[in-house]
């Protein structure tokens, strides 16, 4: 009976580890520049990128990332899924508000800090000649194309209507 007992913990044990695991939050993000970032999502690999352009300042921004970690979680386990998203905070920021601000909100995806704002006016228009450079700013990019982009803050419908529209 005792082996029995073993063997079907052990079971249980295999079973409950086996999925994927759920996203932990984020201890640090990643300070680097535009080109480095636009290469993760430009990427030809089938994926559905959501790459959403925020920062700590912002309200609008801030009200919407509760939406965009609940719709994150509910797609963890799609492999052909990532989300990104894309600070405009200061570099200098980094330590002292972006890693706090990380752990506070519960942030579980990548999160990249830019370090060339200064070049914005030129990566705003690589990205998309109709955006104005106001944040929050969603692009949707599969295969090296974008598919779409929505300028100003998104509810959890309206973000997962865009994806499904684009997967």
């Amino acid at each position: 009976m005792k082996r029995i007992i073993g063997i079907l913990i052990l079971a249980i044990t295999t079973i409950a580890c086996s999925g994927k695991k759920e996203a932990m939050p984020q201890e640090i993000a990643v300070v680097t520049d535009y080109t480095e970032v636009f290469s993760k999502f430009t990427a030809e690999d089938d994926k559905l990128y959501v790459v959403n352009f925020w920062a700590t300042w912002c309200k609008p921004c801030v009200e919407e990332l509760p939406h965009f970690m609940e719709v994150n979680k509910e797609m963890q386990n799609d492999e052909n899924f990532e989300m990104i998203l894309v600070s405009l905070d200061k570099a200098s920021d980094f330590e002292t508000k972006m890693k706090p601000f990380i752990e506070q909100n519960n942030i579980t995806t990548d999160v990249y800090l830019l370090s060339d704002n200064k070049r914005m006016n030129e990566w705003i228009t690589a990205l998309n000649p109709h955006w104005s450079g106001g944040i929050p700013a969603t692009f949707i990019y599969k295969n090296g194309k974008q598919l779409a982009f929505k300028e100003g803050q998104l509810s959890k419908n309206e973000l997962k209507n865009i994806i499904d529209e684009n997967k």
